[in-house]
């Protein structure tokens, strides 16, 4: 690498004295060409021009060097006496040494506005990349992802080689790249006295200044997140070295920003899961103790006055037992699929079943809760099957179908069918109308529309709508039309069926 960037010098160098000498003969064949014409002054501006072309062309000596040369050619040329370096007028001497000074303005000038120049275009593209930079860090959802970003953007700006290091939780170093991981035990040290110090290392930022690289520090000292090494850098590149502390701020914010979103994200985790036991404890305290007291009181006079009470009095205390015991292990099982789904990480069990099948199954259950057979069901045939898990899709329909029974007094229908991908299962009554402050809590635990109607946890809808998210399917409320309630649960349909014999 050494020696190709040396052969590419040298060709360089070797142009920019070619375009010298060409600028030079080309004047002076010019000045002999229009000897006859022009004056002396003239051919002097011949040679003027040439210096400006290689001031905006070439490197400040070579510049230099063809002022030099477009003077003393001048003379030798064109300023008698002709074809020697002798000046036989003190005017003639005059003109060449103003003649020189001009060219050694020409050049200086030149130089600067090249400098300016160069400076000005190097200042917009970081300005482009810092820019960019940012943008796709507001993009990037994780640290690795991240850590690409800035190796990348370094790499883009700096010859390097560059090492970008991150520091995990037990204190390790993790690399952007994987050949980073053999990297000298000297370059480890600097990275940790870097983020040590909370500051840059290297030259001319007044620490370590005998280094040959920059340690830039990935954050704060309260919020250090890694560091940065930068190699085969120049003391005396105040701005690259501005722009190199400019591209790791940037890049420690956007790390310290999702570090900063995870916590907020396990803290709103912890407490939701915080909210929802306060909410079961408060469950158990209330509808949990009702249900009991009254079974208690039920078979306590059953077992006193038994013998006291009529056949009738005896069956409905019988009949209490049973309502409220069938309540409880309704809300039992209820609240413990709500929490598994809330809590679970692990994904459901789902396999191939027919919806035929699970309605079959629920209304089947039904009948003991349905003496006047409300409910009239709609399922036709043909239909596909569903990648589901059957015990999870049964308890959402015995939920609105429960729901329904409790909260209204006409028919309740039930109608599946299926269409552009999905599955729709729809439960509709003649119930009262859900009040609109209601709705927005509709699918909340435990928030119930109608304090003053049959008792219940409030925990059927939001254990329905858990069930739903989980199938990554859809449930919804509507109003029907004519009065009553409509909840419709959308179900995405997977594209590969079964074959039928597996079916």
């Amino acid at each position: 690498m050494k020696l190709l960037d040396k052969t590419l010098q040298n060709q360089f160098a070797w142009r920019a004295w070619t375009l010298v000498v060409a600028l030079l003969a080309a004047s002076t064949g010019f000045g002999f060409l229009w000897e006859p014409h022009v004056s002396l002054a003239s051919q002097a501006m011949l040679y003027v021009l040439a210096v400006v072309i290689a001031s905006y062309t070439l490197e400040p000596l070579a510049s230099v060097a063809c002022a030099l040369g477009a003077v003393t050619a001048f003379n030798f040329f064109f300023v008698p006496p002709r074809w020697t370096f002798e000046v036989d007028s003190q005017q003639n001497l005059i003109s060449l040494f103003t003649m020189l000074v001009v060219a050694l303005v020409v050049s200086r000038l030149a130089a600067d506005l090249r400098r300016k120049t160069a400076s000005a275009h190097l200042s917009a593209s970081r300005a482009r990349q810092m820019q960019s930079l940012s943008g796709d860090l507001a993009e990037a959802a994780n640290p690795t992802a991240m850590l690409g970003l800035g190796q990348a953007a370094l790499a883009q700006a700096f010859a390097g080689p560059i090492v970008l290091a991150l520091r995990s939780e037990d204190g390790a170093f993790v690399f952007s790249d994987a050949l980073s991981q053999e990297v000298p035990p000297a370059l480890r040290d600097g990275l940790l006295s870097c983020m040590r110090e909370a500051a840059a290392l290297g030259p001319g930022t007044g620490r370590w200044p005998g280094l040959n690289a920059w340690y830039i520090p990935l954050g704060l000292a309260t919020q250090m997140q890694g560091a940065v090494c930068i190699q085969n850098i120049s003391a005396a590149d105040q701005s690259g070295r501005e722009h190199a502390l400019a591209l790791c701020g940037l890049l420690a914010q956007a790390l310290w920003r999702l570090k900063l979103a995870s916590a907020m994200q396990a803290a709103q985790t912890l407490a939701r899961h915080q909210q929802m036991q306060s909410t079961f404890l408060a469950a158990i305290s209330h509808d949990l103790r009702t249900p009991l007291a009254a079974i208690l009181g039920a078979a306590s006079a059953l077992q006193s006055q038994g013998e006291k009470l009529g056949a009738a009095e005896q069956q409905a205390l019988q009949d209490s037992i049973i309502r409220e015991a069938r309540y409880l292990s309704t809300l039992t099982e209820n609240t413990l699929q709500l929490v598994q789904l809330t809590n679970a990480a692990q994904p459901l069990r789902r396999s191939w079943e027919s919806m035929e099948e699970v309605v079959g199954a629920v209304l089947g259950r039904m009948r003991l809760r349905d003496p006047l057979h409300r409910i009239t069901a709609k399922v036709p045939q043909g239909l596909p099957l569903v990648e589901a898990d059957p015990v999870l899709l049964a308890q959402l329909l015995d939920n609105l179908l429960d729901n329904a029974l409790k909260y209204s007094a006409g028919p309740i229908s039930l109608m599946v069918s299926s269409a552009t991908g999905t599955m729709q299962l729809s439960v509709k009554d003649r119930g009262g109308e859900i009040a609109p402050e209601a709705r927005a809590q509709l699918f909340q635990p435990y928030a119930r529309g109608d304090k003053g109607g049959p008792h219940g946890s409030g925990l059927g809808l939001a254990l329905c709508l858990a069930i739903a998210t989980a199938h990554g399917a859809e449930l919804k409320w509507m109003a029907r039309p004519g009065g009553g309630n409509h909840f419709r649960f959308t179900l995405p349909l997977s594209p590969a069926q079964p074959i039928s014999e597996e079916a």
